[in-house]
């Protein structure tokens, strides 16, 4: 299938290569607000057109996927134009700002016959799949710590007056939805839709949050998800159960560990798997556009709904607004 892509920082040419090496997408425009840009990424990955107007590439008969990896808050209106043009929408997380917009959006899709997805790559790795297989083994779930803390570069510049993307309620940033996310997400994944939820946060000067406590409560057990973009963590992630303990390097694995609680014996129980993980998502998406998987897409979007649901109602508990919701 034939590609364009919206953005050109980091996140989207590790998406070009990712497409490339999956030989399931070939890349043949790219957009930018500056044309300039457009252009310079255009020659970087050898795309045969850019473009400035998004809604000029949208009308192109020759494109029938685009990824979106514009700041947070633009996601929603570039996502309702490609899919009102037919074109097949990968959207990089967090999906869009609140639910309202993505029952609009997932509406549209269906009403012009293509599909949406929330590209959040971590989930569909080999790694997380050895995740899944394996937690039978630590017996009843009694806990679980799973975080992502990582210094952004971009807090220097807001510390010194400015007010980057990622730091801005007008640009639908915060901790919570741009890393949170991460760890959130596989959370739902393994344990399902928590009973009840509460976030605690520290809110920054430009009014979103610059880390925080998600409390996730289960019937049995809570699960504590830490996020931050303002301080560095270098612990990992763990799984507690009645019989055993799993480990991560991270909520985005690539090391996994099971101990067993009697005899303390750990076991390494990662796979290899392709640097550039992202393919693993183009493989899920492709694949399900390609024999129109019904029931795979819906699952998919009733995950994008249950984190977004809880994202959105995290953050009005803290009367943490994005710029539409003022």
């Amino acid at each position: 299938m034939r590609l364009a892509t919206i953005g050109t920082n980091w996140i989207t040419s590790t998406f070009i290569k990712s497409a490339l090496k999956s030989k399931k997408l070939n890349l043949q425009a790219v957009y930018s607000r500056s044309l300039e840009k457009a252009k310079e990424f255009a020659d970087l990955h050898s795309a045969p057109h850019y473009y400035n107007n998004l809604e000029e590439m949208a009308k192109r008969q020759d494109i029938d996927v685009v990824y979106i990896a514009s700041p947070n808050s633009l996601h929603f209106e570039q996502a309702k134009m490609l899919l009102k043009h037919k074109k097949h929408v990968i959207c990089e997380k967090p999906i869009f700002s609140n639910t309202n917009e993505l029952k609009e959006a997932y509406q549209i899709a269906n009403d012009h016959g293509v599909y949406l997805f929330e590209a959040v790559r971590h989930i569909y790795t080999p790694n997380f799949n050895q995740l899944v297989n394996k937690m039978p083994k630590i017996g009843n779930i009694r806990s679980a710590n799973l975080h992502y803390i990582q210094y952004s570069s971009r807090y220097d510049a807001f510390l010194n007056g400015e007010v980057p993307n990622v730091f801005s309620a007008e640009y639908s940033g915060g901790a919570l939805v741009d890393l949170g996310v991460y760890p959130l997400f596989l959370a739902i994944k393994l344990f399902g839709k928590p009973v009840k939820f509460s976030y605690h946060p520290t809110i920054l000067q430009s009014g979103i949050d610059g880390n925080g406590t998600l409390i996730l409560q289960y019937d049995n057990f809570v699960c504590t998800i830490m996020c931050s973009k303002i301080s560095q963590s270098y612990i990992p992630s763990e799984i507690h159960g009645e019989t055993g303990t799993i480990i991560m390097d991270s909520t985005t694995p690539t090391a996994l560990e099971w101990v067993e609680n009697k005899s303390k014996k750990r076991t390494s129980f990662d796979v290899e798997q392709d640097e550039l993980d992202m393919i693993y998502e183009i493989e899920t998406f492709t694949n399900i556009i390609q024999t129109k998987d019904q029931k795979a897409f819906v699952q998919l979007k009733q995950l994008s709904e249950t984190v977004l649901s809880i994202t959105e109602a995290a953050r009005k508990q803290n009367n943490i607004l994005f710029g539409g919701e003022l």
